[in-house]
């Protein structure tokens, strides 16, 4: 089938983090029917953007068709040479046609949903003034590593997901070969990515797949495929025959074009990593880098304070988690001992599974009832992938599938005790899962309008799961306490607050690089301000940060976000304000900017506060009756 035809933005949508779609629009070239209403205008560009490439359609919606999705190419993002440059073509027609949509008698949700959608699309114009400034091979987060995941967690429902999966599996030439030629477009535009940082993407498709793993049938791309055939059930079962053909089929594809594909992507980065630049390259050193990181700071965050306001931000929370720290330790001084020891790391359970019913069991009048049972199965990252992945990460669900789930844990980088622990609720419980869960089933309950079901972004997704994460500590601490441990329940606390206080440094980090032009040197000066040693090695984090711009301040600044946004609500609110009313509000209205969130809450002050079809009662929760349905979880 003819394959689509997608700008390099539209890579980066496909990079793993489906929820954040922020450069989603780059693809809507021609919306016509401006004579449509509001609820055509969202159907059609809800349509436009699900089909656009199926690995994204197959991970947001179970069920297309109802959806009003019934026909669409089976293809990978495939970019056209030289698109990139025309990218604001696309985002200039649609605002042309968002423009002349009549707004004067929506709802409030809809309303809402235009004021997302406009935050987004104008932000977006900004950036397309930016050509080649992305970068879909990076070693962070980069295609050559995140595919393989998608690929191995491409759900087969019926045999009609066999087949497309093994039509996507056989364009992976042709996908790779267009990701080379944006970064080649990239590197002949003076905007090049490290010699190191191409040779470590290069590295990465030296271990994904091997002959020898296919040889030995002990591929990712192998012993996933069994797994999900095997998983066919019902009226979706295979026979033997079918079952062996598909496999036969996926085979010659991994040998004839998968594998030839990573090879050559190795080669072509190899080949442009010789006239690279040798050092890692920030964004302050590129051609309006400062005035880039300032538009993709805003769009990766959801926040609206300049790079200046945020600087500021992060330097007084630097003082006020030093400050946590001193005053613990000088309070508790019995818990030093425990400290060097590190036997407040053992919370008495290590287990994921017993680790994830545990937080799901405390989220009980802090977080609002998720609607349908959830299952969650934990799995092991393929040893291909482990030297390359995260400790732990969640793939998204569709939309209208949230049920079934899956966290990856990597062997080569788990955590245990107290780690694990606040991993899990990041990922898990009341983490990605969790959030996933509830706004799926709130957006489900607005069928006509589809605009929420694609706005938001990842300083809201990020920022939230922060948040759980250092409540997960004080569900640790009083795990500790319970068993008579009240020095540890302290340690706990000062590992909370150095956990914040070194996501802080990070971020404060990422502005001085990509903003400032910061060097190494200036970073080891700041860490000698609060007392670091002097021989601490940040080379790593300079080159990862220069890889990653925004990725820390995505987490960080997110997460302040949220702070601001809940301390507001606290002052408006007043005596009304409790946290499970909060998270409610947080949820409902969310995926989102904080900006727009920020207007939402003012305009629902305490007296009239509403979410979208129900009324919210004035009434505490009944704490007899459980907040959330008991999950099913199974590890593998």
């Amino acid at each position: 089938m003819k394959k689509g035809r997608m700008s390099a933005w539209q890579l980066l949508v496909c990079c793993g983090l489906l929820a954040a779609v922020t450069l989603f629009l780059c693809l809507l070239f021609s919306l016509r029917k401006k004579e449509d209403g509001f609820g055509e205008f969202c159907q059609r560009l809800f349509v436009r953007e699900m089909t656009a490439n199926t690995i994204g359609l197959h991970y947001s919606l179970a069920h297309p068709e109802r959806f009003g999705i019934k026909e669409y190419l089976v293809t990978l993002p495939i970019y056209e040479p030289g698109s990139e440059l025309r990218a604001s073509d696309g985002f200039m027609a649609l605002w042309a046609e968002f423009q002349a949509l009549p707004t004067e008698s929506l709802s409030e949700e809809d309303q809402y949903a235009c004021d997302c959608l406009k935050r987004e699309l104008l932000l977006s114009i900004a950036l397309a003034d930016f050509p080649y400034y992305g970068d879909p091979l990076s070693p962070v987060q980069g295609m050559q590593g995140e595919l393989p995941i998608l690929l191995s967690e491409y759900a087969f429902r019926e045999a009609k997901d066999v087949e497309e999966y093994l039509m996507l599996l056989s364009q992976t030439g042709e996908y790779f070969s267009s990701l080379l030629q944006y970064e080649t477009e990239k590197c002949e535009a003076g905007l090049s990515p490290s010699a190191e940082s191409l040779l470590q993407a290069a590295e990465e498709c030296d271990t994904i797949v091997t002959l020898s793993q296919l040889e030995q049938g002990q591929s990712l791309f192998q012993t996933s495929f069994q797994e999900r055939l095997d998983g066919l059930s019902g009226a979706a079962s295979l026979s033997p025959e079918e079952k062996q053909a598909f496999l036969s089929r996926n085979n010659a594809i991994l040998a004839g074009i998968v594998l030839p594909a990573f090879q050559e992507l190795k080669a072509g980065l190899i080949k442009l990593s010789r006239t690279a630049p040798k050092n890692p390259v920030a964004l302050s050193s590129l051609p309006q880098g400062r005035e880039y990181y300032r538009l993709l700071l805003a769009s990766v965050t959801g926040s609206s304070k300049t790079p200046e306001e945020v600087r500021s931000l992060l330097e007084r929370t630097l003082v006020q988690e030093t400050e946590a720290i001193r005053q613990l330790t000088a309070s508790y001084p019995g818990c030093l001992a425990s400290l060097k020891t590190g036997s407040y790391e053992d919370l008495g359970f290590s287990d994921a599974s017993v680790i994830l019913s545990d937080l799901e069991a405390r989220m009980k009048g802090i977080y609002p009832d998720l609607p349908e049972q959830c299952s969650v199965t934990v799995k092991s990252v393929s040893p291909g992938l482990q030297s390359f992945c995260a400790p732990a990460f969640y793939l998204t669900s569709p939309l209208d599938e949230v049920t079934d789930n899956v966290i990856y844990v990597n062997p080569a980088a788990t955590p245990s005790g107290l780690e694990l622990y606040v991993t899990l609720a990041h990922e898990g419980y009341p983490g990605h899962l969790y959030q996933n869960a509830y706004s799926a089933a709130n957006l489900l309950s607005l069928p006509n309008n589809r605009l929420r079901q694609l706005t938001g972004c990842g300083g809201y997704l990020e920022g939230w799961a922060l948040y759980v994460e250092q409540y997960a500590y004080d569900d640790a601490s009083k795990l500790l306490i319970s068993q008579g441990r009240a020095a540890d329940a302290v340690c706990v606390q000062i590992a909370k607050h150095e956990r914040s206080l070194r996501l802080c440094l990070c971020a404060l980090f990422d502005l001085m690089i990509h903003y400032d032009g910061a060097e190494i040197k200036d970073l080891t000066d700041v860490l000698a301000a609060f007392g670091a040693k002097q021989d601490a090695d940040l080379a790593p984090l300079y080159a990862y940060i220069c890889a990653a711009p925004c990725n820390y301040m995505k987490y960080y600044l997110g997460y302040l976000e949220l702070l601001k946004l809940k301390e507001e609500a606290r002052q408006l609110w007043a005596e009304s304000y409790d946290d499970l009313r909060f998270h409610e509000f947080f949820l409902t209205w969310g995926p989102a900017d904080f900006v727009s969130l920020e207007n939402k809450l003012k305009e629902d002050l305490a007296d009239n506060f509403r979410l979208p079809g129900k009324q919210l009662k004035d009434d505490k929760t009944d704490e007899s009756q459980p907040i959330g349905r008991k999950s099913k979880i199974d590890k593998k």
